[in-house]
């Protein structure tokens, strides 16, 4: 059966050229499909996927929290407010360590010949990313949805009103979707799915502990303070944590933290035009 017999009996042949923005977007939109159908059909990539962000709520707040002090809070009121601190770090570390997920599944499609198949179909070449992208912000979308429910149950609060708390979650899914791009150029350089995943791993846990996620920057060496806040994740956990109304940890007078909103957005930004820049370059020569 060739590529195109094989998209047709399953639906998923893209319609004729449109052009421009307009079949970019439906071919985008047809793969995404596809990578959302699998999800469906393999629920044990979202519930382990599940698991993980669960565990470390759980872990941080049950098992470490009480030895964690929050700057300026103290008493009963300092004993929850490691659990309102934590969950912005939370849920940025879940939306970013999705990577691995993206990564992984975009080299078993190349290892299996499922982009080169893609490569046979009237479709422009930069879809086959966007869909994949795309699908991945779903799935991330639904975890931290969870993730949300869990902590809670687990005792944490938004306290800055509903559309401060959306634009939070916004903000995450952002950053969320710029690392995927990130996975993806990983995905297209590696060898095998085994190794894109250790590759898109690796390298979040210095950027995710090296930042004011888990503990207050300021107990941290002066060298790597300076690093810890002009690190993208921890301009997005601040923000969370300014919008969601609860405890920043009385952050140092540093323009990023002072501007936490507007660096979030921005490294966010820059990250996505950079990577998907490359990624979608490093996909051409890959199957050119």
């Amino acid at each position: 059966m060739t590529a195109t017999t094989s998209a047709l009996a399953t639906g998923t042949l893209p319609r004729p050229a449109k052009g421009g923005l307009g079949q970019m977007a439906h071919d985008s939109w047809v793969v995404a499909k596809r990578n959302l159908r699998r999800m469906l059909r393999i629920p044990e990539i979202v519930v382990f996927g599940l698991l993980q962000p669960v565990m470390f709520v759980l872990l941080f707040t049950y098992v470490m929290g009480g030895a964690i002090a929050v700057p300026g809070m103290s008493g009963s009121a300092g004993a929850d407010a490691y659990k309102q601190y934590l969950m912005a770090g939370i849920f940025a570390q879940t939306v970013t360590f999705a990577v691995a997920g993206a990564s992984a599944g975009l080299a078993e499609d190349m290892t299996k010949g499922l982009v080169d198949r893609f490569r046979s179909l009237p479709m422009t070449r930069s879809s086959v990313l966007v869909g994949r992208t795309w699908a991945d912000l779903v799935q991330t979308g639904f975890t931290v949805l969870v993730l949300a429910v869990v902590a809670f149950i687990v005792g944490w609060r938004i306290n800055n009103g509903v559309l401060k708390a959306l634009a939070a979650f916004g903000l995450l899914l952002l950053l969320g979707y710029a690392f995927s791009w990130i996975g993806a150029l990983i995905g297209l350089s590696v060898r095998s799915p085994e190794a894109a995943t250790s590759a898109g791993l690796i390298w979040l846990f210095p950027l995710t502990f090296v930042s004011n996620a888990f503990v207050p920057v300021a107990g941290m060496p002066g060298w790597l303070q300076a690093i810890a806040y002009w690190n993208p994740f921890s301009a997005t956990v601040q923000a969370c944590r300014e919008l969601f109304g609860n405890p920043t940890g009385a952050p140092a007078k540093v323009w990023p933290m002072e501007h936490a909103i507007g660096v979030s957005i921005g490294w966010s930004l820059l990250i996505m035009a950079v990577f998907s820049w490359l990624a979608v370059r490093k996909y051409r020569s890959a199957t050119g």
